[in-house]
């Protein structure tokens, strides 16, 4: 299974950086000599994407960020690690499709975003592996994100990329499908003269034709860590987090995987 994390943006929100915004220090973890260390906030996507299965891990980078390659290097736990270059900031779309050369249509792909937290930490196993599947969070302003009409029986009839008028408070955090559909995907986009920035845009002309997208309302928590005000209540729902995995684990200072 692969996972693919678009990590080319420039993160402009939160600049200036002396590093990619990808790792930036949230949280903390337990190294493996027992020693509490500050965690890059794309680990979060990348412990959860290993938790749901994904072996083999695709970065989508910009030739400037060199500082993740030498952050991951070639493997992460039971990952190994591979890195596509985007030479342009031509959008999600285009980052998300460069990993195509390295995908099968036999596989199944993941796809998160690289500076959000969100619970809970197994929420990307619930979504189906045959069929694309958008992995859906509440949120308080959903206008900001990628809300989401759904049938009661969680079919996805239409995105609304970052509408002022959202039809719903659900949004999309994650998304998993075959790497036929992937490709699938891959051909619209090309078939439409790659015009889409947006997976929500591109998602929308794939209904529009007939493709299926079904949604599951796993999650209960979803924070962009994007900006300052998203870095700060990133921090806050982190140390809420950590009372609760003290009773299930014992005492310990280790943050939410």
């Amino acid at each position: 299974m692969w996972g693919i994390i678009p990590a080319a943006g420039s993160g402009t929100r939160i600049q200036p950086l002396a590093f990619s915004k990808e790792l930036l220090p949230v949280g903390s973890r337990i190294d493996p000599t027992g020693i509490e260390r500050p965690r890059a906030v794309s680990e979060y996507l990348v412990d959860r994407m290993g938790r749901a299965g994904v072996r083999k891990l695709c970065f989508v980078i910009s030739a400037a960020k060199h500082d993740i390659v030498q952050y991951y290097g070639g493997s992460y736990g039971a990952m190994d690690i591979a890195y596509v270059v985007q030479d342009e900031a031509n959008g999600l779309c285009d980052a998300v499709f460069r990993a195509a050369p390295l995908i099968s249509a036999e596989e199944v792909v993941a796809i998160g975003l690289p500076d959000t937290v969100w619970f809970p930490e197994d929420a990307l196993q619930s979504l189906p592996s045959s069929e694309l599947s958008l992995l859906l969070f509440p949120v308080e302003n959903p206008a900001l994100f990628d809300s989401i009409e759904m049938d009661t029986d969680g079919r996805v009839r239409r995105i609304a990329v970052k509408s002022a008028e959202p039809p719903s408070r659900w949004i999309w955090g994650a998304m998993q499908m075959p790497g036929r559909t992937y490709h699938a995907l891959q051909a619209l986009w090309s078939a439409r003269d790659r015009t889409d920035e947006y997976l929500g845009t591109l998602l929308n002309a794939w209904i529009a034709r007939g493709g299926m997208v079904r949604s599951v309302t796993a999650g209960t928590s979803y924070v962009d860590v994007g900006t300052l005000h998203g870095y700060r209540r990133a921090i806050h729902l982190l140390e809420a987090a950590v009372p609760a995995r003290a009773d299930a684990d014992g005492p310990g200072l280790e943050l939410p995987a």
